[in-house]
């Protein structure tokens, strides 16, 4: 199902840098804050609404993963203003993205719905690990595929995509509302 909230994705160009890439656990409701503040800095000319995030958080597990990637506060990413939710401020986990994926029930297939990674972040390799998450959770799932859209615009996500195994399957003029950007259809046989 690429397409009902089918998304742009990861500013990152999976290189590891000198930290550490962050630790990945399961999003909750309670992070819905930065992620939207977060969400609202990368792509603020069609951001998904609170509402959105709320209702996708909300799915069961059978047909939804959505991880944050953290990282320590301490380590030069964030500063303490753009925290915010408050947590972490001076030292402890910060986030440093995001993801979402989808599950089609009793299928075959998944779709990446959002990746997303602030900006002081980018080139640590949080990108990539967060897809290989995905990925893996695609796989535990029994999924034999995996689509995505990637914005026409972020070279830096296409690229990685690309890297990790994905083809490009065709463009989707004006997907992007209310940008009218292009969305670049990509697919992943993870049964290769």
């Amino acid at each position: 199902m690429t397409g009902r909230r089918g998304r742009r994705a990861a500013s990152d160009d999976g290189t590891a840098g000198p930290a550490a890439a962050a630790r990945l656990r399961p999003m909750v409701p309670a992070d819905l804050v930065d992620v939207i503040a977060l969400e609202h800095e990368l792509f603020p000319e069609d951001p998904w609404t609170p509402e959105m995030f709320a209702d996708e958080v909300a799915q069961p597990r059978e047909s939804r993963l959505y991880l944050l990637a953290e990282a320590d506060a301490g380590d030069g990413g964030v500063a303490d203003s753009d925290i915010v939710s408050g947590r972490g401020a001076a030292s402890g986990p910060v986030m440093a993205g995001y993801a979402g994926m989808m599950f089609i029930p009793g299928g075959t297939q998944a779709d990446v719905l959002t990746i997303a990674v602030r900006q002081a972040y980018w080139g640590r390799g949080i990108g990539s690990a967060l897809l290989s998450a995905l990925l893996t959770g695609a796989r535990e799932r029994g999924c034999a595929e995996v689509f995505l859209e990637v914005r026409a615009d972020n070279p830096r996500a296409h690229g990685l995509y690309l890297r990790r195994g994905f083809e490009d399957l065709g463009v989707r003029r004006g997907y992007y509302q209310p940008s009218g950007t292009d969305a670049i259809v990509m697919r992943k046989d993870l049964l290769r």
